[in-house]
């Protein structure tokens, strides 16, 4: 098996080897890949390692690297701001939140023949159950009004799961990436007033989970529909805080497991 890097800031990630297709993720700078196979035109089926979710990226998206690099138990920094600029191959490059950085000694590393300098922000992952709480809140209040979009994990646009995944990921804590792979981790919470900052809410249509956000309190909730924001909820789901609307029907809460992330060794 081939494996490769993600050397732009972000890599679109498309149901079927094709631009025409949806988007339903995104990879970002420095991201690990496995390279399933390989289709005519420069796509590679590829399964991030990162959380095992599979789908479509084209080639000069990818550097490809050899499998101890890729399997290494070393894990990044994370980029911290929203975006941050690293210098590759002398030229400087705007990253998103959450983006990769391996082995950096002084600021400087290596990708391939890549070349790369980064004196940026960085994630401090929570050591506790507090500084967890206060991570979540303090990551996730920066990205308020960032655009809904199907697939994406960038202030630039991001989808309600792709919204948790990556303010997690700055805690130090490993989602999947759908909201229906999400809801069955961790534990169940069974009041919402028993809800703490950083617990996540999901909330179904017709028994399918088609939606989540982090909670804020028993009675707030910050999440990706339209845009990021923060509504209302109550024991029935989520009231607009705007229109005093009710959008989603709530289905049940859990707290993540207060661990670091490991790469998904999964072939």
């Amino acid at each position: 098996m081939k494996y490769g890097i993600v050397v732009m800031p972000v890599a679109p990630v498309r149901k079927k080897p094709h631009h025409k297709y949806e988007m339903v993720n995104q990879l970002l700078f420095g991201e690990k890949v496995a390279i399933l196979s390989f289709k005519e035109k420069g796509w590679y089926k590829v399964k991030s390692l990162y959380d095992g979710y599979k789908g479509w990226v084209t080639h000069h998206m990818l550097h490809e690297i050899d499998k101890e690099t890729a399997r290494s138990p070393l894990l990044p920094v994370l980029a911290g701001d929203l975006l941050n600029t690293i210098e590759v191959n002398g030229l400087p490059m705007h990253i998103p939140m959450g983006a990769s950085i391996w082995q950096p000694v002084q600021g400087r590393g290596m990708i391939g023949h890549w070349e790369y300098h980064y004196n940026g922000a960085v994630a401090a992952p929570a050591t506790n159950p507090e500084t967890y709480r206060t991570a979540i809140e303090k990551y996730a209040r920066q990205w308020l009004n960032a655009p809904y979009l199907w697939g994406g994990k960038t202030i630039l646009g991001v989808d309600c799961s792709g919204f948790a995944q990556t303010i997690f990921k700055m805690a130090g804590i490993a989602l999947l990436r759908d909201a229906w792979q999400q809801a069955q981790e961790g534990t169940v919470v069974k009041k919402l007033q028993d809800a703490q900052p950083g617990d996540l809410a999901f909330f179904d249509d017709r028994q399918e989970i088609v939606h989540v956000g982090i909670l804020l309190g028993p009675d707030q909730i910050i999440h990706s529909s339209g845009n990021v924001r923060i509504d209302t909820i109550d024991k029935k789901g989520i009231i607009r805080q705007d229109t005093g609307k009710r959008t989603h029907q709530l289905k049940l809460i859990k707290r993540m497991p207060q661990f670091s992330p490991q790469e998904a060794q999964t072939s």
